[in-house]
């Protein structure tokens, strides 16, 4: 033991001479090269002189980032975390003019610009150089992903040896992209844990519901994972689903935003008071705290799960004080300024990256395409670079502290997605990084103080299609405006689009929430209030307090019901009877009662199995809105309208955004039993739960339908 403690210090001081040694060169070619850095005095030095220079300035800079760089963070964790992104080239070289002002050797200087970029050089070549010495060495390799583990882990007694859970979120991947991305050879990590050699596909890893078996190995390659498809519900969006998923129950949330008579508020699932809200009232119906209330970490979620470590999560980002913990994570990933510099770098690289796109997409006249301008090329670079660097360091950080279950969403994808396509060249570029993220949560865990049990699955899909604006030319207001006799603008404004990315952002920035002509809190008027969820809408009367019915609808606007139904971009519609208790509208007078869908499903007919069951269970919600409408779906190509500006969407029903994946071990139990079909955010809750009591050594059977969704 004595022997090998001496060889690690011995390893450690190596590394470190070598890591200063090239960061002397380093700052000696910089030097060379920039007329305004300089190591020597005006009337020369000797070689020796600049050389000595350059090694006590190496040397400074190299302390004060390690001992100064994580208390300005943690001090700087007072602003937006997007302004401490932007201000890391600033502090790493007001770090450098420090380091150059104390040096006892020579005259340095530098004009402050300059050593911006000398220090970011710096910075980037010793991360580089310290990475790469420390590749082959497990030893060196476990103590700098320590770094980024929660410091207070060392006050905790030694973790369990039983295996522990982690669940990564891959945002709006759908079942047949996973699948498609691995045939590829996108995903080289999937494919190998589906035992799927390139060009081979995950179809034999895992099609039907039990998943992968023996045949799907490749030479060499057995499977480790199953590939299961679920099917969401119809508000197949990141709030049902993860409340669903969480918190075992996503009772009530009928979309991704809607309006709520009895408070006449507008619930946002981004937004950080609805998410808190939604929590407690999920909390309330099961009288469970949630999925990860056992030793759980969340990070980067819109709800907590009843985790105790919290990073990123919107519910928390709405509390004030002490309390707030959802910024914690950025601590510990931007402490590193190694980290800070390669984070703010990637995060320019893809800004620019975006643009670039952009522009070829506007040049080569693509369609459909929607507007990419903005403040969204930093939106994107938000998503695909710093969120997911901090969630992934957070991760990974708490599988080196032991924790029990983790659950993580990176959203990069989904925001990606929707402006480009599921199915375009940037989304598959994005899928090919967070499958590098995968790999490294993957060698994390085998550091890792007791044994992990990786678990990857997805929210919802997404499908491809032109918005319903660009193809009629107005917005589905518009349209209901019409229908009510009312006044339609000349010009269709946009929906905003309700990325979930965009939610963290502004989070990130601690500013309000709401969109630009979204109100929280409508004016109780006769005039409709509509809104959108994807391809899903919602149309509520504020005046009328209770849920309104199909003959009171027509008897107040007699052309509404029907311009909706008979219009080519809407699929169905789902309004109260006083009647049958529940119809469907669908063109050319199309009226089903809810409970003889199964016999004539009627326009539900193109939704696919499943639709029936989503309907009902949809209009047994308390906050179901008046009118609920669901864009038309082709499915031969899979496309529906979006009433959001998006051309890539998720949200109603129709297409790929009703069918995400749950890549599952197989050390666990198979998810569901025989050819029986995953079904709802909550069955995926009970299926993740029996594994996390199989893994603590509580088997439980599989679970029976609950009534309400039998119902």
């Amino acid at each position: 033991m004595r022997g090998g403690w001496w060889r690690r210090a011995a390893s450690q001081v190596g590394r470190s001479v070598a890591v200063w040694a090239v960061s002397t060169v380093t700052m000696l070619v910089l030097a060379g090269i920039l007329p305004d850095f300089q190591l020597q005095s005006p009337d020369g030095d000797s070689a020796t002189t600049i050389a000595v220079t350059a090694a006590l300035g190496a040397g400074a800079f190299g302390v004060l980032s390690a001992v100064v760089w994580p208390l300005l963070v943690r001090l700087l964790l007072l602003v937006p975390a997007l302004v401490l992104g932007l201000l890391v080239f600033f502090l790493n070289g007001s770090l450098l003019l420090l380091a150059l002002h104390v040096n006892p050797s020579g005259q340095p200087q530098a004009a402050p610009e300059t050593a911006v970029i000398v220090a970011a050089v710096m910075s980037a070549v010793a991360s580089a150089t310290g990475a790469a010495l420390a590749v082959r060495d497990d030893d060196a390799y476990r103590s700098r992903l320590h770094r980024l583990a929660d410091r207070r882990r060392r006050r905790f007694p030694p973790c369990s040896t039983t295996p522990g859970t982690v669940v990564l979120q891959l945002d709006g991947v759908g079942h047949e992209v996973l699948r498609d991305a691995v045939e590829e050879g996108l995903m080289p990590t999937v494919a190998r844990w589906l035992g799927a050699g390139p060009g081979q596909g995950a179809a034999g890893a895992g099609q039907g519901a039990a998943g992968a078996g023996p045949d799907a190995a490749g030479p060499g390659q057995p499977p480790t994972h199953r590939l299961t498809p679920w099917r969401t519900d119809w508000s197949s969006q990141t709030g049902a689903s993860q409340l669903g998923i969480l918190h075992g129950t996503n009772h009530d949330v009928p979309a991704f935003r809607w309006y709520e008579k009895d408070t006449g508020e507008v619930m946002v699932c981004n937004r950080p008071t609805s998410a808190v809200e939604l929590q407690r009232r999920a909390v309330e119906l099961s009288g469970d705290g949630g999925l990860l209330a056992a030793d759980g970490a969340s990070r980067g979620n819109l709800f907590s799960g009843g985790a105790g470590e919290l990073a990123l999560v919107l519910s928390v980002s709405a509390r004030r004080g002490p309390g707030n913990r959802s910024r914690a994570g950025y601590f510990a990933y931007f402490s590193d300024p190694a980290n800070a510099v390669r984070t703010a770098l990637s995060f320019m690289a893809e800004v620019g990256r975006e643009i670039g796109q952009s522009l070829r997409a506007r040049f080569r006249k693509q369609r459909p395409r929607v507007s990419r301008g903005g403040l969204y090329p930093l939106v994107r670079a938000f998503a695909t670079v710093v969120e997911r660097d901090v969630v992934v360091a957070a991760v990974m950080g708490d599988l080196l502290a032991g924790r029990t279950a983790v659950y993580a969403d990176l959203v990069a994808y989904d925001e990606v997605a929707h402006h480009s396509g599921p199915r375009s060249r940037d989304a598959a570029k994005v899928l090919r990084r967070l499958d590098r993220s995968l790999a490294l949560i993957e060698n994390v865990a085998e550091h890792a103080p007791r044994p992990y049990r990786i678990v990857v699955l997805s929210d919802h899909g997404q499908s491809p299609g032109e918005t319903f604006r660009a193809r009629y030319g107005l917005t589905l207001g518009d349209l209901v405006r019409a229908g009510c006799g009312l006044h339609v603008p000349r010009r269709a404004e946009r929906t905003r689009s309700g990325a979930e990315a965009r939610a963290a952002v502004r989070a990130a920035l601690r500013r309000p929430v709401e969109e630009r002509g979204e109100h929280h809190r409508p004016a109780r008027r006769p005039e409709p209030v509509v809104l959108a969820s994807g391809n899903l809408g919602l149309v509520s009367f504020p005046d009328v307090p209770h849920r309104m019915s199909e003959e009171e609808i027509d008897a107040r606007h007699p052309a509404l019901l029907p311009t909706l139904a008979n219009h080519p971009g809407i699929g169905f519609l789902l309004v109260r009877s006083e009647e049958h208790g529940g119809v469907v509208l669908g063109a050319r007078g199309a009226r089903i009662p809810l409970d003889e869908l199964d016999a004539d499903p009627g326009p539900l007919a193109a939704f696919g199995p499943g639709a029936a069951d989503a309907v009902r269970r949809t209009h047994s919600f308390p906050h179901t809105a008046d009118i609920m409408v669901n864009s038309f779906h082709e499915p031969a190509d899979g496309e529906v309208l979006a009433f959001e500006e998006q051309i890539g969407s998720h949200g109603g029903l129709g297409g790929a955004q009703s069918r995400p994946f749950l890549l599952s071990p197989l050390s666990c139990s198979p998810p569901v039993e025989g050819s029986a079909e995953l079904v709802g955010a909550e069955q995926v809750h009970r299926v993740l739960r029996r594994w996390l009591d199989e893994a603590a050594g509580r088997p439980e059977p599989l679970a029976e339908e609950p009534e309400e969704r039998a119902a």
